[in-house]
């Protein structure tokens, strides 16, 4: 990286301002509705491909191969769903919502008004105490063995369950939500009785049935009806384990500052990563962090422009999710960096 003579050293650097002219952000932050439903179309095409095929050739070769592409396009739609959060995804507002409720959210069990409520939170407090995803970034670094039994955790299902359970006690009101670790516990029935948690439940829970249902029912429609439970299973193994990588890739073992060129990172994916742990480009995370505003199809030109301006931190550009879980699994958990270097 070969940095301007003129230009602030990358530990004197607080915003993407500094390095980018206005003109660069504008075009940086341009919306599509185009390039929009072409990520919509991408997830869902690999989805429903991989539920076709293994209906009408089912292996075992087809059906982990299934698991681990409905597991990776799961976490694309829970991606377009945080693009929807920042209102990002489409360039029409209703498009944006609707599609981001409905098609993005409701799928993979999530909600996103209360999700976006959350995320910009963590916008806003990243890596500080107040962070709600700071319970993401604590555990590590860890021991080989601490990160081999969390990611055993998730591949054979227990991660996926607590989920489940979580999320009912969430969509009826007995818990806080979060999309992350540390919800409180509520009580609806002496808030509003038994009618409240009615309501609550087919305000949360009706999306998530609509469209599973819908799912579920086109599968059984065209004759492979089994297939559905491979989309229930993925949800339960290969989605949890890749939520978890992503989530590890972005901010564990990054600096407790409020500087953004400091507590997140951007990490290098191959094609396996981009149909697994990265989709929709989400693994240019510094580069969200500094402009969250800017789409997912945009992130690869920011983040040329930020490297061929030498601003982004060596410490803070991982060559592959290899390299991470090198990182994450190299020491005592708690031992993060303070600040810069």
């Amino acid at each position: 990286m070969n940095q301007r003579a003129d230009a602030p050293s990358v530990a004197e650097i607080e915003s993407v301002r500094e390095v980018l002219s206005v003109e660069e952000i504008r075009s940086l932050t341009e919306l599509s509705d185009w390039a929009g439903a072409r990520a919509l179309a991408v997830s869902w095409g690999i989805s429903w491909g991989s539920l076709v095929v293994t209906g009408l050739w089912p292996s075992a070769f087809t059906v982990v191969l299934a698991l681990v592409l409905l597991g990776g396009r799961q976490l694309g739609l829970s991606i377009l769903m945080h693009e929807a959060s920042h209102r990002s995804l489409f360039k029409t507002r209703a498009l944006n919502d609707v599609l981001g409720k409905w098609l993005c959210a409701a799928p993979v069990w999530s909600r996103l008004p209360a999700y976006r409520i959350h995320h910009l939170q963590h916008h806003n407090h990243a890596n500080s105490p107040r962070d709600p995803d700071l319970g993401l970034v604590t555990p590590f670094p860890a021991s080989k063995s601490s990160v081999a039994r969390k990611l055993a955790r998730d591949l054979f299902g227990v991660t996926g369950s607590r989920r489940v359970v979580g999320l009912v006690a969430m969509d009826l009101g007995f818990l806080t939500y979060t999309a992350s670790s540390g919800a409180t516990r509520l009580d609806p029935l002496a808030e509003g009785g038994v009618s409240l948690v009615l309501r609550r439940a087919v305000q949360n829970f009706g999306p998530v049935i609509v469209m599973n249902a819908l799912m579920a029912g086109t599968l059984w429609w065209a004759g492979i009806g089994w297939t559905y439970a491979l989309w229930v299973g993925a949800y339960m193994t290969t989605f949890s384990l890749f939520l978890r990588l992503r989530a590890m890739a972005e901010h564990a073992c990054t600096s407790m500052v409020e500087n953004p060129f400091w507590h997140t990172r951007t990490t290098y994916a191959n094609v396996v990563a981009r149909l697994t742990v990265a989709p929709h480009n989400v693994n240019y995370h510094l580069e969200h962090h500094l402009l969250m505003t800017v789409p997912h199809q945009s992130l690869p030109r920011m983040h040329g422009l930020l490297m061929a301006r030498g601003v982004i931190p060596r410490e803070r550009f991982a060559r592959g999710y290899w390299e991470v879980l090198r990182l994450v699994s190299a020491g005592r958990a708690g031992a993060v960096a303070t600040g810069p270097g």
